[in-house]
Order: structure tokens, then sequence, then C-alpha cells
């Protein structure tokens, strides 16, 4: 009796992230084909192909969570898609099926906002269908337990070998050519049970092409965290944007952020703002090493042997 209750009396062990059910959804039957309100909407949806984006979500246990998606037209363009219904749709764990979140009405940017209520801890996709064409976009939501173990990684110029945010170069995204072990390293985290972040300074409107990226390096696709603001390429202020969102994360969601990746002086102040250590600041690129942070020479290889390979399992599975 005594060994049972000293057992009882253990704190449960918190959960690891569900990799598998949010990027393994059943078929959705989705709404019924129905004319756009507008014969504005009409003809731009004939001539240009859906862009359509949403914000990736994170929240603690307990939170009230929600969604912001942008729908709009040809990648160049931009034509938003002004006043027009929107189904969304919700699937991942634990769940049997699509759960369906309502119907909404996009705003004079192509925006919804989406309550998603208080769901329990783990994974979900947010499937948000326009009614007018069918045409579809996915965001993913992450509701975690407070002190989960996480990596942080910036994109351009970190895991990839060209710098999207100092060159604001739009083209190749997609199709951008990763360090050698770069992807081996991001899985390596994810197998050890960590929650993944990926943080870029890229343009809301290149989210599709950012998942895409992350998905043909197996490594993705969350969370992905692109700069919300829309009048230019980056933030007017990169290092504020990144610090305030980990900050956020940390402060807010509850995270514990256990590594940082990036390759810019403003990955080093903002991860510094933010608070985290300079001892688990990585760096790579021109300033490897810079302000105190541990520098990475060339590409992941030794890296991935010295550092990745014997850091333990993250405490969900320990």
């Amino acid at each position: 009796m005594a060994i049972a209750c000293a057992v009882s009396a253990l704190p449960a062990l918190a959960a690891c992230p569900d990799y598998t059910s949010a990027a393994n959804p059943p078929a959705l039957a989705g709404p019924l084909k129905k004319s756009f309100a507008s014969s504005r909407n009409t003809l731009a949806a004939g001539l240009y192909a859906p862009w359509h984006m949403a914000h990736d979500a994170i929240v603690k246990a307990g939170t009230p969570a929600s969604m912001t998606a942008k729908f709009d037209y040809d990648a160049a363009l931009h034509r938003d898609l002004e006043n027009e219904r929107v189904h969304a749709y919700v699937y991942g764990t634990g769940m049997d099926g699509w759960q369906y979140a309502g119907q909404y009405l996009t705003d004079g940017d192509g925006k919804v906002e989406v309550p998603l209520g208080v769901r329990p801890v783990g994974e979900y996709v947010v499937r948000f269908v326009v009614e007018g064409d069918l045409s579809t976009t996915d965001g993913y939501l992450s509701v975690v337990d407070p002190g989960r173990d996480t990596v942080l990684f910036d994109i351009d110029g970190t895991l990839t070998v060209s710098d999207f945010e100092a060159y604001a170069d739009y083209v190749g995204v997609r199709t951008a050519t990763p360090y050698a072990f770069g992807p081996q390293m991001v899985k390596a985290y994810r197998d050890k049970g960590y929650q993944l972040i990926f943080l870029t300074a890229r343009p809301y409107w290149v989210t599709r092409d950012g998942r895409e990226w992350l998905g043909l390096q197996k490594i993705g696709p969350w969370h992905y965290h692109s700069n919300p603001y829309g009048a230019g390429p980056v933030p007017p202020d990169i290092q504020r944007f990144k610090g305030d969102y980990v900050r956020h994360l940390r402060e807010v969601v509850g995270l514990n952020i256990v590594r940082a990746y990036g390759n810019a002086t403003t990955d080093i102040g903002a991860y510094e703002d933010a608070g985290l250590p300079k001892a688990e600041t990585y760096i790579i690129g021109t300033h490897a090493g810079v302000g105190g942070t541990n520098p990475v020479r060339g590409d992941y290889g030794a890296h991935y042997a010295a550092v990745v390979a014997p850091t333990p399992q993250a405490a969900c599975r320990r």
C-alpha cells in the first residue's frame, strides 16, 4: 500500500509533441461550393491562383486559442478576398475526425480570426476552406504543458545557406539549399521529444513557400512564425520582432527554450534580449561566436556529432 501511494504521488510526465496526428489528417468533406458574393472576387479567383496562409498558434494548456488566416490570390499581386465566407475545421491529437469550427466572413484585408477554444495538450491542424472555390490553407495549433523543452531555429542563413533576410531574395524560397546536416539536426531534436519552433523574418505572404521548404526537408511543418507586417519585406526592427516573440514563448506560453540557432547579429541580440543564455545560443556563418555565442563552423556536421547527438532526450521522455 505504501508503495502504491508513493507511486501515485509522483508528478505526471508531461506530454511530448505529437508529430503524427496533425501531419496525417483524414480526408475532409468540407462545405458545398457556392458562388462568391461579388463579381470582383469571382474574377480574381478565375484569373489567379490562391495564395492563402494561416498564422500558426501556440498556447499554454488551459488557455483559449485562436488563429488568424488571410486569403488572397496571386503570389505577386496578392488580391485580397474581401467579404467572402470561409469555413474552418480542426483535427489533431486524440480526435477521431475533423471538427467543424464555424463559418466566418473575411474582412477588408481578406482575414478571418477563428476562436478555437480550450483544447487538450496536443498538436492540431486547422483547415480553412473558401466557400466560393473550395481553395484551402492549413495552419497549426500547438497546446503545450508549461515548461516544455524547446529548440528554436531561425531559417534563412541558419538552416539555409542563403540569407533571405539580408537580401530580400524572394526567388527560390521553396528550393533554398540547406546547410549540410541541418535537416538531420532538426529531425534529431524532434525525435528526442523537443518542441520545434521556426522563427523567421520572412514576410507572412511567403508562408506557403516556407512551409513547403520545411516539408521538402522533412522537418516541418510547425511551429512556423513569420513577420506579421505587410508593408515591406522584413519588419522595421528584426531584433525587436524576434525578441518580443521569444519572450512571449517563454513568459506567456511557458516554453523552456533550451537551445537557439541563428546566423545574424539580430538573432544574437534578440535571443539575448529575451533572456536566452549565450552558452546555448549557436550561431553559424560570418557572425559565428560573436558576443560570446557558441560558433558553428562550416556546416552542421561536426556540431551534430559533438553537440546534437549527445543531447539528452527532452524531459517528457526521461
